[in-house]
């Protein structure tokens, strides 16, 4: 019996100095967490998820993907870009528009040009309205933006960006002062969507929302693709009676969830490609001519002065190429007057675009380019004395992203941790600084 004693004694030994050094080691822990959590309250979140309380409070509300995903799989995979991923995708990869909504806040490019924008100073107000897009739970719970983006910042985002609920407690549109971005959400249990007969099911109550077949919806935040961002139809006759989810949302015919038995209906994916759509552009040349910009040149010529206009026209079609971010995308025209031989004997250039220190300050004005609109930019070039001009070269370019100041660039590298992440960081900017090619004109003098 002694022996059996003793033998527990120095089992209750060992576990006590187990249960120490497990009590020193999560002290220590503790000490050593990210400074992004110091000092916040920790909660225990779904699938052992551990997550700041403020987490949890917008997760009450915004629920995550992952747990749509239980009935909801085929929609989650397309959006989360595990499912079915098309040769066009794979292929073109960076092609504008085609990022997924669900890298909405873990985007190596929006992280970069968030911190760019970050280094020209943006107050709490205007830090709210980049963030209203990216990860529409701010409009709720606007108290939390700041920490929001030191998570993006840190590579670490605690929370979804455009995940599955953020669309579906949608049920309003509404311009504000500095509008857009223009959609309402309505926190709650209830889930929004296009059906007017939502099946019933013991997870949550659903309801069917006019907006979700309406071009007002996408451009709530895509509004530089409308001449108006309140209206539900587009313009035009070449797409009367479609919206944008026609097309990128591709048809589909099923069931919205993966319960057997349930409704099968017309569905629409969820993956949102953008322009690499490309069947649609080669089989329909109205779309073609629809959507690409086009350039007339006119001139008067006195003396040495070469002066005109250039006229930038985008057809009826309600959507302007490039795409990206309708605040960030700048244009640049470019007129060049050569003479018999081709030599290039004057040429300006003009940009058009916000640099960072002006972004979100304000009202955001129009895009350059805009479905159904005409830009006419003057220009006077002055030739050399003793040289005649015979044509005059105009020629639209764009860029997806501003060229940032040396200084703001610089700072902004300065806030990296590593050489590797510097490295990206300057690559993702020279890429998307890079000018690509729109159209041009030719006008014989």
């Amino acid at each position: 019996m002694r022996g059996k004693a003793n033998g527990q004694s120095c089992r209750l030994r060992v576990g006590w100095s187990i249960a120490k050094w497990c009590l020193l080691s999560l002290v220590g822990l503790i000490g050593l967490m990210p400074s992004l959590y110091r000092g916040q309250a920790i909660a225990q979140g779904e699938n052992g998820r551990s997550v700041p309380e403020w987490v949890t409070d917008i997760e009450k509300v915004f629920i995550r993907s992952e747990d749509c995903k239980q009935c909801h799989e085929r929609h989650y995979e397309e959006w989360k870009g595990v499912r079915e991923q098309t040769p066009d995708l794979k292929t073109f990869g960076r092609v504008d528009a085609a990022l997924l909504h669900g890298t909405s806040l873990e985007s190596p490019v929006f992280r970069t040009v968030l911190g760019l924008w970050k280094e020209t100073n943006p107050t709490a107000e205007e830090q709210g309205r980049c963030l209203s897009c990216h990860v529409p739970a701010v409009t709720v719970f606007p108290q939390h933006t700041e920490k929001i983006m030191a998570q993006v910042m840190a590579r670490k985002p605690g929370i979804e960006g455009i995940g599955c609920s953020a669309c579906h407690l949608m049920n309003g549109i509404k311009k504000g002062l500095n509008s857009p971005p223009t959609f309402t959400l309505q926190p709650g249990n209830t889930l929004y969507g296009p059906y007017p007969n939502p099946e019933e099911n013991l997870v949550h109550p659903a309801a069917q929302s006019e907006h979700f077949r309406g071009a007002n919806y996408c451009a709530s935040c895509h509004f530089d693709k409308v001449k108006d961002v309140a209206q539900k139809n587009l313009p035009g006759e070449i797409l009367e009676g479609t919206v944008c989810q026609d097309c990128h949302m591709e048809p589909s015919t099923g069931s919205s969830t993966s319960r057997r038995g349930a409704m099968t209906r017309a569905i629409g994916r969820h993956w949102f490609r953008g322009v690499v759509v490309a069947g649609t552009m080669l089989k329909n040349r109205n779309v073609q001519a629809e959507w690409l910009p086009r350039i007339d040149v006119e001139v008067t010529k006195t003396g040495t002065v070469v002066e005109g206009v250039g006229v930038v026209k985008v057809g009826s079609l309600p959507h302007s190429f490039p795409d990206g971010d309708p605040v960030l995308k700048q244009f640049f025209l470019t007129v060049t007057a050569k003479d018999a031989a081709g030599k290039v004997l004057a040429e300006e250039t003009k940009q058009f675009g916000l640099p960072y220190n002006k972004i979100l300050r304000g009202p955001i004005p129009d895009p350059f380019i805009k479905g159904g609109n005409t830009r006419k930019v003057p220009f006077a070039l002055t030739l050399p004395v003793g040289t005649a001009a015979s044509a005059i070269e105009a020629v639209l370019t764009y860029a997806l992203i501003p060229t940032p100041e040396p200084l703001v660039q610089e700072k902004y590298l300065a806030t990296l941790g590593t050489d590797t992440e510097r490295d990206e960081a300057r690559q993702i900017i020279q890429e998307y600084t890079q000018r690509h090619f729109l159209t041009y004109r030719v006008k014989m003098l």
